[in-house]
């Protein structure tokens, strides 16, 4: 079976002094009810990497525990797919080399090319032959469900626990998925 994990609140958390909301609010398009991400303005992309510092992006130490405990069980590939863009390039591979995700998992795919994210994750989803995948933007599982109609999703958020759909599941600890594969 191929596992897919997202990145950002998943196993990098936001910055403590920054609310989720107003995060979601400054990537998210709000276009005519219709799936869409921005690439942030020049002045902005370099306060992003300023907040993307990795001071101000702790490690999620519980899902980074989960996810070692997962690929001790070498039935599975799991695979490390976000929707960074290009100008977090360095930060993420900083990133990466310090938590040592290169080693834990079977690949990692970053959107470095700018694609709309929903779009890139459809692709690598596909690529990837991804059975199960774990993210915390419930739009974009609803997208990824709707295209992938095999796939089992799951939704990592603060409060709810249960079915959502016939293939989508919200869960409050990453943990939650060791029952689901």
């Amino acid at each position: 079976m191929n596992l897919g994990f997202d990145f950002d609140k998943i196993f990098i958390d936001y910055p403590p002094f920054i609310p989720d909301a107003v995060i979601d609010r400054l990537y998210k398009k709000r276009a005519s009810g219709k799936l869409s991400y921005r690439i942030p303005s020049k002045p902005e992309q370099i306060f992003r990497r300023f907040t993307h510092h990795p001071l101000l992006r702790p490690p999620i130490e519980e899902n980074i525990k989960t996810i070692k405990k997962l690929v001790q069980n070498k039935q599975h590939k799991h695979y490390l797919i976000s929707s960074r863009f290009d100008f977090l390039k360095n930060a993420t591979q900083h990133l990466i080399k310090k938590h040592q995700f290169d080693n834990v998992f079977d690949g990692v795919f970053f959107n470095f090319e700018n694609e709309q994210p929903h779009l890139f994750k459809d692709k690598i989803v596909k690529k990837l032959h991804i059975h199960r995948y774990v993210d915390d933007d419930l739009r974009l599982l609803e997208f990824l469900i709707s295209k992938n109609p095999t796939i089992i999703c799951f939704w990592l958020n603060k409060t709810y626990k249960g079915l959502l759909k016939r293939n989508l599941f919200g869960i409050t600890k990453l943990s939650s998925i060791l029952d689901n594969i």
